[in-house]
């Protein structure tokens, strides 16, 4: 009740605004200068900031809705009108997340992968069971399906994030597990994957793995790893287990990294954004331990580390300059 009440003591011109700030906010363009602007907006009078709110509410809730019409292709667009109140802003929404799905660098709101058999959401981690001697965890951000090329031949497909694949007992057809046209095989082994950005890392803990890509082969050992995308398979390398594993102890590793690296790996563990607008601050070079509880204070700890500004605002969006 009190939701209604606010939201018809709210003059439609300003809740207009505040779909607009959302778009501008969520286009991946936001300056600092925009930053300010919209504080000075929000200041204006308690209901611009309820508006904001009310907006940024109904865009996450239509992120279901969103998904599941982009999955019919042959509905008819819906049309735009100033006059059309809630379905409007749907329809806004509909551009919006058509805009966003090509412009990755701003990915609120999340949408969930509702079509895998698997997932999880930004900060989640779970895991499941295939048969008695295969475990898979998931990081977060992940999407897996289950693949079985044949009766005797278990895999699952990393669509997109992270996982890590626990094979407890040999078995006569190896377990495969494929990612952006690659396979991983292995027969009794333990290793990670970490399929982002069009990158696929393999990293064996214990073991061997047999990584496959675009017909050509090698071999992981324990402790070793290399990464394949579209200019082919690397080299294989030795691998920091310690970083690799951290996520399953709740925990973040960067070992001398460009704080921009840093601030896209918090961004998959953190609801809302954190974004970077001074190049020469995101080359600084970071070792940091971060927790995963520690993530609320992170922007506070680049900014004493770093004299970064932190301009915060609504929805868990942070500037960094």
């Amino acid at each position: 009740m009190r939701y209604f009440d606010r939201k018809l003591a709210i003059p439609g011109a300003v809740q207009r605004e505040a779909k607009a700030w959302l778009v501008r906010l969520t286009s991946g363009e936001a300056t600092t200068e925009d930053a300010d602007a919209f504080r000075r907006w929000c200041d204006q009078s308690p209901l611009h900031a309820a508006a904001f709110s009310e907006s940024k509410r109904l865009w996450q809730a239509l992120g279901p809705a969103i998904y599941a019409e982009q999955q019919q292709p042959s509905r008819p667009a819906l049309k735009l009108s100033p006059n059309l109140g809630r379905r409007a802003f749907i329809g806004a929404a509909l551009a919006g997340a058509a805009y966003l799905a090509v412009r990755p660098a701003f990915d609120w709101p999340t949408l969930p992968g509702m079509s895998s058999d698997y997932h999880t959401a930004t900060g989640e981690q779970k895991q499941f069971v295939l048969g008695p001697d295969v475990t898979v965890e998931m990081n977060t951000q992940t999407q897996i399906n289950l693949r079985r090329p044949s009766a005797d031949a278990p895999g699952i497909e990393l669509v997109t994030g992270e996982a890590q694949v626990l094979i407890r007992t040999p078995a006569a057809t190896p377990f495969t597990l494929y990612a952006d046209g690659g396979e991983a095989r292995a027969s009794q082994a333990h290793f990670n994957v970490r399929h982002v950005d069009n990158d696929v890392c393999v990293t064996c803990l214990a073991g061997r793995v047999w990584v496959v890509y675009h017909g050509n082969q090698s071999e992981l050992a324990a402790g070793q790893q290399l990464t394949y995308n579209s200019r082919g398979l690397g080299r294989v390398v030795g691998a920091n287990e310690e970083q690799v594993s951290a996520w399953r102890k709740q925990l973040l590793i960067f070992d001398h990294q460009p704080l921009s690296r840093v601030v896209e790996e918090i961004n998959r563990y953190r609801s809302g954004k954190i974004i970077l607008v001074n190049q020469a601050l995101g080359r600084r070079i970071v070792q940091a331990r971060f927790t995963l509880n520690q993530l609320a204070e992170v922007t506070a700890l680049i900014r004493d580390a770093y004299g970064a500004r932190v301009t915060t605002l609504p929805g868990g969006i942070v500037l960094l300059s």
